[in-house]
């Protein structure tokens, strides 16, 4: 694994007896002390992911906030400075490019944090639909590390390594200058777990002293295994499973986050007719009948009828069900529709159900 991409903590990870793997090209921990164990640790107390392999784009300049309009299909206009948005980057027919998070700092100042896998891919379509919008663009992904604190416990923990008031900082807002250990940091609320917690922005020159210093203090290291687990259970949506070029975020049951009253963005002609008439499939929740767990692509059945395939399945370690996410024909997403799976060539039983795995 010589070749993969990485973080400034990767030789961090040996000292908690991390187990590596190559995740879209970056060499990253998929867990520590067991997937179970850490993300029982992040529903409970608190935990800590390194995920300094996403990406961070800037877009600055006279028509920023009018340009990251355009491209997005939530409203960057209906938020105030300092607040975080949660969105899509679409294409014309409504394919997702990718889902981001979209930092307004002010109209001329926007942050976009986008998939470590669609980093290289984002910043050319930012870049390619910058037109005649007066903007800089500028990939900073490189000089970036980011940290994840996340729990029940996330604020208590990290609140004793700053004086900043972390009660100040809502959900998915955030702080610029915020001094950590010492560390300038930018701090958000936000979060991929379905918990509390904060996402740390800083430089890759501190990062190791701060990570290291949250984990003497209780954090527990969380590798990618987890990290999945976690967002899966909040029904949070993962690009290459949930998201993809081939589908809508419509299709996905992500509508919520496409405001097709704004003015123009891409995309917006495909979705709007999408969340005004329909669509011909859609991503369900099911919960398995027996033991054994459907993986991504697996094939979806109705009265042996091809119908659909699996985005994601898991056994939920909190929940104890065999749970999952499929795309499935629109006709067969009613709550309670019993599907068939298909899984190592054998059928299993599966009933539609609500999405919202965890209710709190």
């Amino acid at each position: 694994m010589d070749n993969l991409k990485r973080t400034a903590l990767a030789d961090e990870y040996q000292k908690y007896d991390g187990k590596t793997v190559d995740f879209a090209g970056w060499f990253m921990p998929v867990e520590f002390e067991g997937i179970l164990k850490e993300h029982e640790a992040v529903r409970n107390n608190v935990g800590l992911f390194d995920v300094s392999h996403m990406g961070e784009i800037t877009v600055r300049g006279k028509d920023a906030l009018a340009f990251v309009n355009y491209l997005i299909t939530n409203d960057l206009e209906k938020i105030v400075d300092n607040q975080v948005l949660y969105t899509y980057l679409c294409r014309e027919d409504g394919g997702v490019v990718d889902d981001i998070l979209v930092y307004r700092f002010g109209k001329e100042d926007i942050l976009l944090v986008v998939n470590a896998s669609n980093t290289e891919k984002d910043f050319e379509w930012v870049k390619s639909n910058k037109g005649d919008f007066d903007v800089e663009i500028e990939n900073i992904s490189d000089e970036t590390a980011q940290l994840a604190i996340q729990g029940p416990n996330a604020e208590a923990l990290l609140q004793v390594h700053t004086e900043t008031d972390l009660s100040e900082i809502k959900f998915f807002f955030a702080k610029r200058d915020v001094m950590i250990d010492g560390k300038r940091c930018m701090v958000s609320r936000t979060g991929y777990t379905g918990e509390d917690g904060f996402e740390i922005y800083l430089s890759n020159d501190d990062v190791v002293e701060l990570y290291t210093n949250l984990i003497e203090d209780g954090a527990l290291p969380i590798g990618l295994g987890a990290r999945d687990t976690l967002r899966f259970e909040a029904n949070l949506p993962l690009y290459g499973n949930e998201l993809s070029d081939d589908w809508t975020p419509v299709e996905a049951g992500y509508g919520f986050f496409v405001k097709v009253d704004k003015e123009n963005f891409i995309g917006k002609e495909v979705l709007a007719k999408q969340k005004a008439e329909g669509v011909s499939r859609k991503i369900v929740g099911f919960t398995m009948s027996d033991k054994k767990i459907p993986r991504h692509g697996y094939k979806v059945f109705k009265d042996d009828k091809e119908i659909g395939f699996v985005t994601t399945g898991y056994k939920s370690p909190t929940l104890g069900e065999i749970i999952g996410l499929a795309m499935v024909d629109a006709e067969f997403t009613k709550i309670g529709t019993e599907l068939d799976i298909q899984i190592r060539n054998k059928m299993s039983k599966a009933t539609v159900r609500n999405r919202k795995f965890l209710v709190k």
